[in-house]
This record gives structure tokens, sequence and C-alpha cells, in this order.
């Protein structure tokens, strides 16, 4: 519950706006760890960090856009041989479902920055999901994903 609460209070998005292009920043709050398939060699704890990036959102009609963004996340687990941060490109189809929420789904694709020769892969492909709330209707306060 803890996890959960974290993400929700500190992710957020502040936009810009020209015309049926919004832009902005956003940013937030990572707890990730490492699954082994056998027992880990060593303590495996989770790695706390932040994740930060630009995003533009794209209006292809009232209820459907497009959201490429650009992002730095600090990942992996808190054991400095099992640190990996990413360069990602989450690509979201974004769903408008009410005045206040909307619903994204897409593909991500990562780049591995810090360490190229540690034995992991050095890109990685995921699928991402996210739920946006409105908090305002003012178009310039934060809006909310988790």
């Amino acid at each position: 519950m803890k996890k959960i609460l974290l993400t929700f209070l500190l992710g957020f998005s502040f936009y810009g706006f020209s015309q049926d292009v919004k832009y902005g920043v956003r940013g937030g709050y990572n707890i990730s760890n490492l699954n082994f398939e056998n027992t880990a060699p060593m303590i495996n704890k989770h790695r706390n960090s932040i994740y930060i990036g630009f995003f533009g959102d794209i209006r292809l009609s009232k209820t459907v856009s497009l959201v490429p963004e650009l992002q730095f996340s600090a990942e992996g687990a808190r054991v400095e041989v099992w640190q990996l941060d990413f360069i990602q490109a989450p690509i979201f189809l974004k769903f408008r479902l009410s005045e206040k929420i909307r619903f994204g789904v897409g593909p991500q694709v990562g780049l591995k920055v810090n360490k190229v020769d540690d034995g992991a892969k050095n890109m990685a492909y995921s699928g991402v999901a996210g739920v946006e709330f409105k908090i305002s209707s003012s178009k310039y306060w934060p809006r909310f994903r988790f």
C-alpha cells in the first residue's frame, strides 16, 4: 500500500500548450528490484530512485492522443553492481474516458546508460500502461499518473 501511495503522491506532470499539441515535464518516484530464476548471489534489496523526462501529447481526435516521451529512469537493485540506469522512450496511445480520467497503453524501449559490459542486456523492451487523473479544471495544474 505504501508503494502505491508513494507512486501516486510523487508522480507528476506539468503541461504547456500549442494548439492540439501539449508538451511538458514528467517526474516521479521509482521502487524497483531485480528477480532471479534461482537464488540471488547476494542480498537483493529494492532500489528507491527517481525518473524524470519530457513528453508531447499530440491530439488525434477528441478521445484519442499519441504521447511520445523521453525519460531517465534509475532502476535495478540497491547493490551498486545491479544498479541499472536507463534512457527510456515510451509511446502511449491515450484514451479519454471522461473529463478528468484518461487511460494509456503502449510499447517502451530502454537503453542502459551507466554500464555496458556488466552481463545485463543493454536494451530493454516492455509494455507500459497508465491512468491519468486531472485534479483541477485549470489547464496548468499538475496531473497524476500511476
